[in-house]
């Protein structure tokens, strides 16, 4: 059997009807030192880890904490590293007469290929550019490679990665 202990503290109570309204002074509240025996609560979320700083914070932009790439007219590993990766940016096509340009962000496990974003040009004699933004999550297990492929030259794709949580979902560091 364990133990029950009594708290007679008039700032602990002070506390409890502030932030309980319902439990004190208004009706028949508690009396933390007579009748109410308080159970401890552990707290897993990630404040409770160290930080005090908001998730969203956390996924924050920084200097040191983003990568940027540029593709065009070539297929490009952008990140192979296990986690959360967020990733954004623009994609820009100009129309070309011999074949449509495309650019596409894909997730490579080594033996399929699992298309995240395509953006299609047409094959036209007209002169004009199109671009489109884009702006998703990935998770990225052991094996996958997260890759950017531009057909042609008038296909690019620019933007940043930056990983938001290891593979755990433990938020990384601003």
């Amino acid at each position: 059997m364990g133990q029950e202990f009594f708290i007679n503290s008039q700032e602990l109570e002070a506390k409890i009807r502030q932030l309980l309204p319902s439990q004190g002074g208004a009706g028949a509240g508690f009396d933390l030192s007579a009748s109410t025996q308080i159970v401890p609560i552990i707290d897993l979320t990630e404040s409770a880890e160290g930080s005090n700083v908001r998730a969203d914070l956390q996924t924050a932009l920084s200097h040191t904490n983003t990568t940027g790439f540029f593709i065009q007219n070539q297929t490009t590993t952008i990140t192979s590293t296990t986690g959360y990766f967020r990733i954004f940016g623009t994609t820009t096509l100009l129309s070309n007469t011999t074949t449509a340009p495309k650019t596409s962000l894909l997730i490579n496990d080594g033996a399929t290929v699992k298309e995240m974003y395509q953006f299609t040009g047409y094959q036209t004699t007209d002169v004009g550019i199109v671009s489109a933004s884009f702006d998703f999550v990935v998770f990225m297990k052991a094996g996958d490679s997260l890759q950017g492929i531009s057909t042609t030259t008038s296909a690019k794709i620019q933007g940043t990665v930056r990983q938001i949580a290891d593979i755990n979902g433990v938020l990384t560091a601003p």
